[in-house]
């Protein structure tokens, strides 16, 4: 298979809503095996895991992915898994590593504003309440057709004097 099929049957797995999350995740290992690289494989196994509801075993995939060198080998996977990978650690309880992962995600156009939609789901499972409504706040701010400086002075007040974490 070579790496440009490989790619149209992981686009197609993805797309396919006629299968559930176990046959997708069945078919996933076939595919992950014949990646063109461990890393690759690893991530889409890693989503698949995920998606079907099994986050200890895509936390592992998600791991062993950035283990082989994702972000050398695919710089759009390598961002999408530090929002899969981060939204899986706060599903499996492991909040504060979450937020250390969602903070230090880079700017990427493969996943806009995700990782701070994520952070802000993990600061509220955190109880951070203030925190998770100004990243939110802070995040929505620039789409607004006005009230911008409002908003954005309503964000920062609902953290003032907190410590950021």
């Amino acid at each position: 298979m070579t790496s440009d099929e490989w790619e149209a049957a992981i686009a197609a797995l993805w797309t396919d809503p006629s299968i559930d999350g176990e046959a997708r995740l069945a078919r996933m290992r076939v595919l992950a095996a014949v990646a063109p690289h461990a890393a690759l494989g690893a991530f889409e196994l890693g989503g698949a895991y995920d998606s079907s509801g099994h986050e200890a075993e895509a936390d592992e995939r998600y791991a062993a992915a950035t283990a082989a060198g994702l972000a050398a080998v695919d710089a759009d996977r390598a961002a999408q898994l530090v929002v899969q990978h981060a939204s899986t650690l706060r599903n499996l309880g492991r909040v504060e590593e979450a937020i250390a992962m969602l903070r230090a995600a880079p700017v990427h156009p493969a996943t806009g504003d995700a990782p701070r939609v994520f952070l802000a789901l993990a600061l509220h499972s955190a109880g951070r309440y203030g925190e998770a409504l100004r990243v939110a706040l802070e995040v929505i701010e620039p789409t607004l057709p006005r009230y911008n400086r409002s908003v954005r002075n309503y964000a920062a007040a609902l953290t003032d004097g907190w410590p950021e974490a």
